[in-house]
């Protein structure tokens, strides 16, 4: 029987610079989700609208019948609203259980006892969210835009309105960055993904209710700013250089939708760390 040598070996593999360890964390997390078939269903359903929108842009461009389709600013902007089902969808599905799984099986502990910081962790988890919902959002309608200008043949739409690719890049990273922050900061609260998907779900639902009853109420929408959903609408309006809305200044949603994101990094810098402080 052979007998090998098990003494130490210097390693002489590939080196990782530091730093880049998030990225081993979201590719391994896309990957496992590409891999199911109801997220691939999932992702599927939500292009469909992009396809309803190329359509009546082929018909725009090659029936003079058609002139209802013609493309604006509202168009893009009515765009990003119709995919809101769609990214609510793919937060829950994709991001409920991003953190939470891991507290659930112990594995933060194992995680940041290797070279790999607080930062890193949750900068994997949140470009896994911010990459999926991109594709349903800023994608398809930078794609749009590309269509628009392949079936007119020139360029006077996107010169007419230079400011529609900053703005939907923008808006779209705008939409991204809070849905990601708030769904990675509730499932760092939880070892439940169920829970927190029913927590996510309420956080919109609950908001919007008391808004809408306030509105009723006063009989003027200054208290929007109340609502999840409805900060980050008067923001998109005025990106997109459309009249607001809603009565609350648009800096205010502005200011509410920063300090959503900054609580929910204090969240996660206080619920991610490498050792379980039981009180």
């Amino acid at each position: 029987m052979p007998i090998h040598d098990q003494t130490y070996r210097h390693y002489d593999g590939p080196r990782v610079p530091l730093g880049s360890a998030w990225g081993v964390i979201a590719e391994a997390g896309l990957r496992a989700l590409v891999r199911k078939k109801g997220f691939l269903l999932v992702m599927f359903f939500a292009w469909i609208p992009f396809v309803v929108q190329a359509v009546r842009l082929y018909l725009w461009a090659n029936v003079p019948q058609m002139e209802m389709f013609a493309p604006s600013p509202q168009m893009f902007r009515q765009f990003f609203e119709q995919q809101g089902f769609f990214v609510l969808v793919v937060t829950i599905y994709a991001g409920a259980g991003l953190i939470a799984r891991d507290r659930r099986a112990h594995a933060l502990q194992l995680y940041l006892s290797k070279p790999l910081t607080r930062t890193e962790y949750v900068a994997g988890k949140l470009a896994i969210l911010i990459v999926l919902l991109l594709m349903v959002t800023w994608v398809p309608a930078i794609g749009l835009l590309a269509l628009q200008v392949a079936f007119a043949g020139e360029l006077s739409f996107v010169r007419e309105n230079l400011f529609l690719l900053p703005a939907m890049t923008v808006f779209g990273f705008v939409y991204a960055l809070l849905a990601s922050f708030t769904m990675l900061a509730l499932s760092s609260l939880s070892t439940s993904t169920r829970f927190v998907a029913v927590l996510y779900s309420g956080v919109l639902l609950f908001t919007q209710a008391i808004a809408t009853v306030l509105e009723a109420v006063m009989g003027h929408s200054s208290w929007s700013w109340l609502s999840f959903r409805a900060n980050l609408a008067q923001v998109g309006d005025v990106v997109f250089r459309l009249a607001p809305r809603y009565d609350t200044p648009w800096a205010v949603s502005l200011f509410v939708v920063i300090g959503i994101v900054l609580v929910s990094v204090w969240v996660l810098a206080r619920q991610v760390r490498g050792v379980e402080v039981v009180t």
